[in-house]
């Protein structure tokens, strides 16, 4: 009998070996896959996130861009109504909010400081230099 409980424990450590042999290599690809899907789901989020940030800056662009028109759109009337004769009791306060000097050039200085407040206004603080 001392033969068959020996042979029986051989017999059931080699089925131990032979399952701990196609069980942990299988455990440890599950694994490797988690990581790897966990690693995915990371990058694609942050492609994502960066994909919303430029999204947003695009929107405030086009935001920008529609007001600039709006601006122009208005500037033009105005410029139309002045060439026209319609607006001459308001020339001297439109020369004086257009920073225009005496010989009807617009003013450096003020068109500088506006042009350099408005480019500061567009442009993300993270993009100034």
């Amino acid at each position: 009998m001392s033969t068959g409980v020996i042979v029986a424990i051989v017999v059931v450590a080699a089925l131990l070996l032979l399952l701990f042999a196609v069980v942990m290599p299988r455990a440890r690809a599950k694994a490797r896959e988690r990581e790897l899907v966990q690693r995915r789901d990371e990058v694609a989020g942050a492609h994502r996130e960066r994909a919303d940030q430029r999204a947003a800056r695009a929107e405030m662009a086009e935001q920008q861009a529609a007001r600039e028109r709006a601006e122009a759109e208005l500037h033009e009337t105005r410029a139309r109504l002045h060439e026209r004769g319609l607006a001459d009791d308001e020339l001297d306060q439109e020369r004086e909010r257009l920073g225009v000097d005496t010989d009807g050039r617009p003013d450096d200085r003020s068109s500088r400081e506006r042009f350099s407040s408005e480019r500061d206004a567009t442009v993300p603080p993270e993009e100034r230099r």
